[in-house]
């Protein structure tokens, strides 16, 4: 089951459980983890491209590792809301991952990378460090704004 209303994938969901997080790009997938309260969100790792089924190799490895009950998909808007030809990418994406059997969520995930990256940049990150880190940095961004809006719905939209 994907879907974008955070309200679904809390229901497909068993109360409590690992979530993984995924920042999905052409060349890279950024991937997060969270506990299993739905507290935190921490960058995990990043995943050099190839073809889909050896990334999916590598996403069915880190959610069976893990025990994740369900998966967070950032999804690229445009910024007054519109869906471009990456959305659609994304969206077939989050399609392709259904046969892991797990509830996936699609996230607006607007803001993530400017987000990341003015924190890196304050924080003094080179260039270099800087690449290597947003994805995987964004893919935290994504899954703590969902994970808030799961375990704070009077604070969320619940659409």
């Amino acid at each position: 089951m994907t879907t974008g209303s955070i309200l679904a994938f809390r229901e497909a969901l068993p109360m409590g459980g690992r979530l993984i997080g995924l920042d999905v790009g052409t060349k890279t997938i950024g991937i997060a983890l969270c506990d299993a309260g739905w507290t935190i969100a921490t960058a995990a790792e990043l995943i050099r491209r190839s073809k889909f089924a050896a990334d999916l190799e590598r996403l069915k490895s880190r959610i069976a590792a893990q025990d994740a009950k369900g998966i967070v998909v950032g999804l690229p808007l445009n910024l007054d809301g519109s869906e471009s030809p990456r959305t659609q990418s994304i969206r077939a994406f989050a399609r392709n991952l259904e046969p892991l059997g797990l509830p996936i969520l699609l996230w607006d995930e607007r803001w993530s990378t400017q987000a990341v990256t003015r924190t890196l940049l304050d924080a003094d990150a080179s260039r270099a460090r800087r690449a290597e880190l947003v994805d995987k940095m964004a893919a935290a961004y994504i899954l703590q704004g969902a994970i808030d809006a799961l375990t704070h719905p009077d604070a969320h939209s619940l659409e």
